[in-house]
């Protein structure tokens, strides 16, 4: 086996043709997406099931037209005893001593939210300024035509058999939280086991700059109400002893972060500050800060970005101001939401978020704390042979070195891969760039980044072919 920083045995040859392949096949490749933009499925439970359906089926068809003959629609039951999101599943064997790398996605996507924001319809696939617009033509319909994409190159180039295994699992809830993940896992652990698990749902560091996605934070949310009467009351007679509920809720609420606005909840894990920077230049423009608006915490943006907690309200529950009534709120609630560092257990977040609640509760108001979801933070190894790889097919691709960045989302799923597969390198790649606005309106993908992705991906699987006479496993 090569030696953790060789390169791989990949012919200039071998390349060019990879390269040559997918640039033959790509205008053919943005059409099978944008047909695929078309199609609604999201898998909330307030939106047509029916569009969801419709959506597997469609990226089964492709997944079949790929030469994966097997492709099937299958699905797990959710913990609450629903059935979970239709995901495809599709396998080509590997060749005696090669090994198998499973490419996850997700057909699923996110509501459009307003349609007057949009610029163009969220569900008709717009080209203009070499970007493709429309829900889900990023976040992550691209990530399935990446790897149907990578996968028809390397048959093209390697034959019907190209020796790598290849198994497809195209997911139909992640939107939704993956509420079936996990027992899908299980449920099929045999027919998903891969030496390498590529996870094509993340973004690159810029147009033109490919990167390697080494941490992810975790995810904790929940909900805290106070309550202060047992009705509301009229303001006029009662007003002046007793604080409403969202006066009283907002000053507990300012207890989470002290004065420079870093997170003040006691026991969170912070981790090392990271080796590359994320200019505050970059940053307020990428996250549309507003001109005079200062940026909250202390340390570099990349630290308070990815290796260190952030908390954010987001959600409330209080009288709109268009039915406030001239009374005093009994009860007011807010939801949380929770970034964590990697390092961080989710149930040790939790109690430290329900711990300071209850220490800052303001004029001994009731509190009643709910915890939610809980996701685990993620950490690569960057040194592994495949990750290696994974380097050098992002170069080669693009002409550039990649940028090894965390990434301040959370991606819960990932730690279930880890646990179900724990003898497998996960890999985090993406076609997004700072400008595709996930789920945001006007999401769009940069149709140059996205060949480019296709290439390396292509690139990558053919890396990870084991040469003749070679017995060593990645």
């Amino acid at each position: 086996m090569p030696s953790r920083s060789a390169p791989p045995a990949v012919p200039d040859d071998d390349v060019a043709a990879l390269r040559s392949s997918v640039a033959r096949r790509f205008a053919q490749t943005v059409e099978e997406l944008s047909r695929l933009v078309a199609i609604p499925g999201i898998a909330w439970p307030a939106f047509p099931p029916e569009q969801l359906e419709r959506s597997a089926e469609a990226v089964q068809e492709l997944v079949r037209a790929a030469g994966f003959a097997d492709a099937e629609i299958l699905r797990a039951t959710r913990p609450d005893g629903r059935p979970g999101g239709p995901a495809v599943v599709a396998h080509r064997p590997p060749a005696p001593g090669q090994p198998t790398v499973l490419l996850y996605a997700h057909h699923d996507v996110q509501p459009t939210g307003d349609a007057e924001l949009w610029d163009t319809e969220p569900f008709t696939a717009t080209e203009r300024d070499g970007r493709l617009y429309g829900r889900g033509a990023a976040d992550d319909k691209a990530g399935i035509l990446v790897h149907l994409g990578a996968c028809i190159a390397l048959a093209d180039v390697y034959g019907k058999a190209p020796g790598v295994g290849v198994t497809l699992f195209i997911e139909g809830e992640e939107e939704a939280g993956s509420p079936s993940f996990r027992r899908f896992l299980e449920a099929h652990r045999d027919r998903l086991a891969a030496d390498v698990i590529i996870v094509a749902d993340s973004s690159n560091w810029a147009v033109g700059t490919p990167a390697v996605t080494t941490s992810l934070r975790g995810l904790v949310d929940g909900t805290f109400e106070v309550s202060v009467l047992a009705h509301a009351v009229h303001s006029g007679i009662f007003s002046g002893p007793v604080l409403d509920a969202p006066t009283v809720l907002a000053r507990l609420i300012a207890t989470l972060h002290d004065e420079e606005g870093n997170v003040a909840v006691a026991g969170l894990v912070a981790g090392d500050d990271p080796d590359i920077e994320y200019p505050e230049e970059q940053y307020r423009r990428d996250a549309a800060v507003l001109d005079g608006v200062e940026l909250a915490g202390s340390g570099s943006v990349s630290a308070r970005l990815w290796t260190r907690p952030a908390l954010s309200i987001i959600g409330l529950d209080a009288p709109g101001v268009a039915v406030a009534s001239n009374s005093i709120q009994p009860r007011a609630r807010a939801k949380f939401s929770l970034r964590l560092a990697p390092g961080q257990d989710p149930d040790a977040a939790l109690e430290s978020v329900r711990k300071h609640l209850e220490a800052h509760i303001p004029f001994g108001a009731h509190l009643r704390f709910e915890p939610g979801e809980r996701g685990s933070a993620y950490l690569a190894d960057t040194e592994s042979p495949a990750a290696t790889r994974l380097m050098w097919a992002l170069e080669a691709a693009w002409g550039t070195s990649p940028v090894r960045m965390g990434m301040g989302g959370s991606i819960p799923f990932i730690a279930d891969l880890t646990e179900v597969f724990p003898d497998a390198d996960v890999l985090i790649t993406g076609v997004e760039d700072p400008d595709s606005r996930a789920h945001s309106a006007n999401e769009s993908l940069h149709l140059g980044e996205f060949g480019r992705c296709i290439l390396a991906e292509a690139l990558l699987l053919a890396a990870l072919r084991r040469p003749p006479g070679a017995a060593d496993a990645l």
